[in-house]
């Protein structure tokens, strides 16, 4: 199955897993679609999955008692995705995973994974370096968002994600860069990348 391939490419630059600890990893995995707009988790749920992508781009969005979104991670192949703090603390989410596009995942039922990463070590260094380094790249852009100028904000997102301008709609990326939309498409056209 090409969506485990990539997964064992993604996994071996995190952490090498040996053959019997990924054999036992791969079973847990289940394909899954979904359309465009769908809502996996829903703010005030579990977090039931892990997912990981192998095709399209969803993102983890806030959503508070006035309506205002808050666009805070994107994910796209090939990746993680979730919403990683209520799975592995197995909290009520206070965020919403959400498709942007139609997307093709592999998912894990969390109950499998933490099976998994108590019987084999590797699994266990894996995904607790996978989510090290996702809240590594969450406090980057925390220190960002606190110093940084929108354009800064914007060059930023740009050396990280070059792809990113074509793959997610631009008021997702300017919410996600805390500016205003009028203001995102004056950087567009103003900023040479």
């Amino acid at each position: 199955m090409k969506e485990l391939e990539q997964m064992r490419q993604l996994a071996t630059i995190v952490h090498p897993v040996a053959d019997p600890a990924w054999r036992s990893f791969a079973e847990i995995w289940e394909p899954f679609t979904a359309k465009r707009k769908e809502v996996m988790t829903f703010a005030g749920q579990k977090e039931k999955y892990l997912y990981f992508v192998s095709e399209g781009v969803q993102r983890v969005y806030y959503d508070d008692v006035q309506g205002r979104e808050a666009t805070l991670v994107f994910t796209y192949a090939p990746s993680f995705g979730g919403v990683l703090d209520a799975l592995m603390m197995q909290t009520l989410s206070r965020y919403y995973y959400e498709t942007l596009t139609p997307s093709v995942f592999l998912r894990a039922p969390a109950e499998a994974l933490f099976e998994c990463m108590a019987r084999h070590r590797d699994l266990d260094i894996l995904v607790r370096k996978g989510i090290t380094g996702a809240l590594s790249g969450v406090l980057e852009r925390l220190a960002e968002m606190q110093s940084f100028s929108a354009e800064e904000r914007f060059r930023s997102l740009l050396a990280r994600s070059p792809h990113i301008l074509q793959q997610v709609p631009h008021k997702y990326l300017a919410n996600y860069l805390g500016i205003d939309a009028t203001n995102f498409s004056k950087l567009m056209n103003s900023v040479r990348i």
